[in-house]
C-alpha cells in the first residue's frame, strides 16, 4: 500500500491564493469532523478534523492516524497532521507532516501574490494563484486546480459533481467525495494504487 493514496493524496486526502472567496460561500462547519477509515471493508484508523475561528479567519486542523494488519501483524503505520489557514476570507496556507511507516517528510501550500508556493519532499515549484489544497472538506476546491497537501505537488485530475453532495475526482486518484445538505463533508470512496478500496464513514 502507499502513502500517497492512503488519504486521498496523490488524489485523496483539500485555497488558492488571491482566491475571492466571501466567507458564506464556506460551509458553516461543525466544530469537528470525525471518520472511521476501511480498506476492503475493514478498519485501519481515523480521520479527524477540528474547526476554529470564523468563516472569514479559519483554521483547520487535520490528524489522521492507520495501521494496516495482515493478521495481527502490523505492516503498515501511517500518521499524517495538517494546518490550514484562512484569512479575511481567502485561502492563506497550509503546513503538513507524514509520517508513512517511519518515514517522516513535510510539506506546505502558501498563498503568494499571484501564484502559490509549494513545497515538498522533492522540491519547491509554483501553482496558479487560484490553486487549492486537496483536504476534501471545501467543495468550492474543485473547481480549481488541486494540489497534493502531502506532497506540495499539483495534481492531474478531472472533478465533476455528479449530483448535489456527490463529487467525482478521476485521473492520478480515483475518488468519490460526499457530502450532507448543510455542505458538510459527509462520507469517502477511493481506490488506492494497488487496487484496494478505501471508505471513509463519518462518527
Amino acid at each position: 500500500m502507499t502513502d500517497r493514496l492512503l488519504i486521498a493524496r496523490r488524489g485523496l486526502i483539500l485555497a488558492g491564493a488571491g482566491l475571492a472567496l466571501a466567507p458564506s460561500s464556506l460551509a458553516a462547519q461543525p466544530p469537528r469532523l470525525a471518520f472511521s477509515v476501511f480498506r476492503n471493508g475493514t478498519k485501519v484508523g481515523e480521520h479527524m478534523m477540528t474547526f476554529s475561528g470564523d468563516d472569514a479567519n479559519r483554521v483547520v486542523n487535520t490528524q489522521v492516524d492507520m495501521t494496516v494488519k495482515i493478521g495481527p501483524v502490523p505492516v503498515y503505520r501511517y500518521k499524517h497532521s495538517a494546518v490550514e489557514r484562512w484569512a479575511d476570507g481567502r485561502w492563506a496556507s497550509i503546513e503538513t507532516t507524514t509520517n508513512g511507516n517511519g518515514k517522516i517528510y513535510k510539506a506546505s501550500g502558501r498563498a503568494m501574490d499571484g501564484f502559490v508556493q509549494l513545497t515538498g519532499p522533492k522540491g519547491a515549484s509554483r501553482g496558479p494563484a487560484d490553486a487549492m489544497p486537496l483536504s476534501h472538506w471545501n467543495q468550492a476546491a474543485f473547481r480549481r486546480p488541486l494540489f497534493n497537501q502531502q506532497e506540495g505537488a499539483l495534481l492531474k485530475v478531472r472533478c465533476a459533481q455528479v449530483k448535489p453532495g456527490h463529487w467525482q475526482i478521476r485521473g492520478e486518484a480515483e475518488i468519490d467525495d460526499f457530502y450532507d445538505a448543510q455542505g458538510n463533508w459527509l462520507a469517502l470512496k477511493g481506490k488506492l494504487e494497488d487496487g484496494s478500496t478505501l471508505e471513509y464513514k463519518r462518527i
